[in-house]
């Protein structure tokens, strides 16, 4: 087994769940920011930890329009209703920065861990957790301005650095739930205030205390 796996899973208190059989089909999987891990509707195949970086979680809704449900910072998992489900991917998954997951092959899980009493508890609070998580993200997309909903964004957007690609204000909008027009307003506002700029296609941060302030807390975390 890779010695970086090892380590991951003593940092993660994670080296007694997971027997040598499925230590052994373990594989790091690394992501630059912006490339995508994992695409809603293609066949799932694999469970993946998420060790180091950042993903971002969307979903495409019945109306076409892509919604952030969460971002996702070490420890987490992706991949687990799939593999209970037995179903497609539910979510499209991105890396934020650059990022490592180590990735599980389904069959090999199923083999070896489908009637692991331990396994099967973790799994029941982890899922139980995401569903939790679906219900405040949909809240909030319906509950919180766009003022609220765009400061978090962007904080959640620019973990390591305080840029971030502005090119297609369309799909952020999107994101964000709120049209390309009132976006373009709120990134106004945010200028003036002197919390960011926006020019040559990026959106540079330069108030994180103030983007802080008007989202009250991180809530796509």
């Amino acid at each position: 087994m890779d010695q970086a796996i090892n380590d991951y899973l003593h940092r993660f208190e994670l080296a007694d769940l997971f027997p040598k059989q499925i230590q052994q089909s373990m594989q790091i999987v690394s992501l630059s920011g912006g490339e995508r891990l994992l695409s809603q509707g293609d066949d799932s195949e694999a469970f993946y930890l998420l060790v180091e970086g950042k993903l971002k979680i969307s979903m495409l809704s019945p109306e076409g329009k892509r919604l952030i449900l969460a971002f996702k910072s070490p420890f987490d998992l992706v991949g687990d209703i799939e593999y209970v489900q037995h179903c497609p991917l539910i979510n499209t998954v991105e890396a934020v920065s650059n990022t490592r997951v180590i990735r599980i092959p389904y069959d090999v899980l199923r083999k070896e861990m489908g009637d692991n009493a331990a396994w099967l508890q973790f799994l029941l609070k982890i899922i139980t957790q995401k569903f939790e998580m679906k219900s405040s993200a949909m809240n909030f997309n319906l509950l919180y301005p766009v003022d609220v909903r765009l400061a978090s964004y962007l904080l959640s957007m620019t973990p390591t650095q305080p840029k971030l690609d502005a090119t297609s204000l369309v799909d952020m909008a999107d994101l964000i739930g709120t049209s390309y027009r009132h976006l373009n307003r709120v990134l106004l506002q945010f200028q003036k205030a002197g919390w960011i700029t926006k020019k040559r296609g990026k959106i540079t941060i330069l108030d994180r205390a103030s983007l802080l302030a008007q989202a009250g807390q991180n809530i796509y975390e």
